[in-house]
């Protein structure tokens, strides 16, 4: 299967590999090297979490991520791009207000921002074959809605990889990816190793062997389809090849109108398997349905159920170590450590974002489940989260958002969980 699958998709890029173009941007590499653009994203922020009943659960960081980062011009279809970032606490006892995973402080809640400079970015780029781009270094990489790859751009050092990706659009209405990842620069910075078999793949940078197939058709009219195949293999030495797996799905995104209005739909299906470094063979489902509409300048509104598999036998789920985390199963992050294994994860959600004003708001409620019993509590909790952002202008940006997690009663009131945030941002 695995051979098939890539076998297609390197016969669909084909037309790309012998389509060269013609259009060179500059005429000398010294053009190039100074006729390029540079980039910059500062981001305060301030985070407060209580988990638990506690007040030694507590923890607060105010913490600001600087950015910069320059993209040269191209010569003869090259160029290259550097991007630096740095974290730093805003005071230093502040920071010892909060455990930010390597700072040692484990008596408060965790925040997941630890200080830390590192190059975040920093790649040579080829476009000099027909609507194509490849890119070799380090890079950021999202994928359809970065369930299953993605930056986890909420955070402030942010998720990248280093690797090799092919971007082409050759082919009428179709964007096809391949990538071959080496490793995974996680959110924690160097300086975080990860655990003995920390199958939560959620500390330290992780070397890989990761290839990426991604291909999605825009051309039916109604949506747009989309289909993957992600195998990943990490470094037997990694500490997480608990998350080697082969993954194989399908989705479709789109909407139709109706009324002076819109219609949205999603679904999506994956089946994976403990593959390549895996200790385990385990066999795992993912499903997603999600229903909406946009009423045009009032509000849009969304139904969504998600289900992320449990194997009992193996005492494995399915997961999605690479993905934008945050982003899915509440903000308040309860599950971004992982699929609870053996169980699973259900999560029914309903949602409704707006404007007042120049306010964009958005207000999320999930109630979380087991997908299988597995000797535990069925009914993990429910959440409420809440967001109100103002954009300024196309430079700035501030931001309020909240998240509280209640947990079942079964699953006991130490899981609780509130966190609420407070931002600026100022990027060009």
């Amino acid at each position: 299967m695995q051979k098939k699958l890539i076998a297609l998709a390197v016969a669909a890029a084909l037309p790309a590999l012998f389509a060269t173009s013609s259009v060179w941007a500059a005429d000398t590499i010294t053009e190039a090297l100074t006729g390029g653009k540079a980039n910059a994203d500062v981001n305060y922020r301030y985070e407060d979490v209580t988990t638990g009943a506690a007040t030694a659960n507590k923890g607060t960081a105010y913490t600001i991520r600087t950015r910069l980062g320059y993209t040269t011009d191209t010569f003869a279809g090259f160029g290259a791009m550097v991007e630096m970032e740095s974290v730093k606490s805003l005071n230093r006892k502040l920071s010892k207000g909060y455990n930010s995973t390597t700072n040692g402080n484990t008596t408060r809640a965790a925040v997941f921002d630890p200080e830390g400079t590192e190059v975040n970015q920093a790649f040579l780029s080829y476009s000099g074959l027909a609507d194509t781009t490849v890119k070799w270094g380090r890079q950021r990489l999202i994928l359809d809605n970065a369930r299953f790859v993605g930056n986890v751009g909420w955070r402030q050092n942010e998720q990248t990889y280093d690797g090799l990706t092919v971007v082409t659009k050759a082919v009428p209405s179709t964007t096809i990816t391949v990538g071959y990842i080496t490793n995974v620069n996680r959110i924690f910075g160097d300086e975080s190793k990860p655990p003995v078999n920390n199958n939560a793949g959620q500390a330290g940078n992780h070397k890989s062997k990761h290839v990426l197939l991604n291909a999605n058709y825009a051309g039916l009219g109604f949506g747009t389809i989309t289909g993957y195949y992600y195998k990943l293999d990490y470094d037997k030495n990694s500490g997480v090849t608990g998350n080697s797996s082969n993954t194989v799905g399908a989705r479709l995104n789109g909407s139709a109108p109706m009324g002076g209005n819109k219609l949205l739909y999603t679904a999506e299906y994956a089946s994976q398997k403990g593959a390549n470094t895996n200790p385990v063979t385990y066999s795992a489902k993912y499903m997603f349905v999600e229903g909406g509409m946009d009423l045009t300048g009032i509000a849009t509104f969304k139904l969504g159920y998600e289900v992320l598999g449990g194997d009992t036998v193996n005492n494995r789920a399915f997961q999605t170590p690479l993905a934008t985390l945050h982003a899915f199963n509440g903000w308040a992050d309860k599950f971004a450590t992982g699929t609870p294994n053996g169980s699973g994860l259900k999560d029914t959600y309903l949602s409704a974002g707006g404007k007042a004003g120049p306010v964009n708001l958005l207000g999320v409620y999930h109630t979380f489940k087991a997908d299988k019993a597995n000797g535990g509590a069925n009914n993990y909790g429910k959440e409420l989260d809440l967001l109100a952002a103002y954009p300024i202008d196309k430079n700035y940006t501030v931001g309020l958002k909240y998240a509280k997690f209640t947990a079942d009663a079964a699953i006991g009131a130490a899981q609780d969980a509130k966190k609420t945030w407070l931002w600026g941002n100022f990027k060009f």
